[in-house]
């Protein structure tokens, strides 16, 4: 492990935003703020709103920026990663964000039934051939109905063809609640100041001219919920390229 990988990880253990907790961890101690969020750690009433794999942590600073009256928690396994995001809380006192390194597998334990008001899952991996590691997918969807409020908003953001298609499909089964369902959120013109912002991600791939989608929705009932037929759709096919890497320019893409 370099060096600096290991100073991110120091610095991670001094932040106050910053709450690590994977699997054994969790299993040793428990989580403190179950039910509590409001009280103990915000100290305010306000709203919470998770972004699952939030990476290094852009939506989740962004979005505590333009909305102090708010509260958000930005969630990955990754530490050394979200220390970007976390370093920036710090050093500017943002009082309404927060980082908790957990795997997404455990998410259900770390929140109280109705405490959380949103959730927003960007650019995740699309699980092509492991359906229930789709964050999207039914398993998730009923971990995420164990802690989130009637009424409460799941957004997908993401750059894939296919776990749109794939979600898409979900909520149109499930009779959920369509809010905003775009395969074009900047062609659209539906893009608002919350979903224009931008991960470091997301620039890699509009760079290579990639579509960007949005689906928002509420899911009347979380019980009894069905997977789609999946096995027609697509594959994306430029996941050969590492998602850090733009594509070479003298390489075409394929049109979405």
């Amino acid at each position: 492990m370099g060096k600096n990988k290991l100073k991110k990880f120091a610095d991670m253990s001094t932040f106050r935003c910053a709450l690590q907790y994977p699997r054994e961890v969790l299993l040793k101690e428990g989580f403190p703020y179950v039910g509590k969020w409001h009280e103990d750690f915000f100290g305010n009433e306000g709203g919470i709103t998770l972004e699952l794999g939030c990476g290094k942590g852009e939506y989740t600073v962004a979005l505590a920026k333009s909305n102090p009256a708010r509260n958000y928690i930005g969630v990955d396994i990754k530490g050394a990663r979200m220390w970007s995001g976390a370093k920036e809380v710090e050093e500017t006192g943002i009082g309404n964000a927060a980082f908790l390194r957990a795997e997404i597998e455990n998410i259900d334990k770390f929140f109280a039934p109705g405490e959380v008001d949103e959730i927003w899952i960007t650019f995740p991996d699309p699980q092509m051939q492991k359906t229930r590691k789709r964050l999207t997918s039914v398993r998730f969807l009923q971990m995420y109905g164990k802690f989130l409020k009637p009424g409460g908003v799941i957004n997908l953001k993401t750059d894939s063809p296919f776990l749109y298609e794939y979600t898409r499909r979900l909520a149109e089964l499930n009779g959920f609640e369509m809010l905003v369902n775009t395969d074009d959120l900047y062609g659209s013109g539906m893009a608002d100041p919350v979903s224009s912002i931008k991960t470091y991600y997301e620039s890699q791939w509009l760079s290579r001219g990639k579509k960007i989608k949005l689906l928002s929705m509420r899911v009347p009932d979380f019980s009894n919920l069905q997977e789609p037929d999946s096995s027609d759709i697509e594959k994306d096919d430029y996941r050969a390229y590492p998602r850090h890497t733009v594509q070479p320019q003298n390489v075409s893409s394929p049109d979405l």
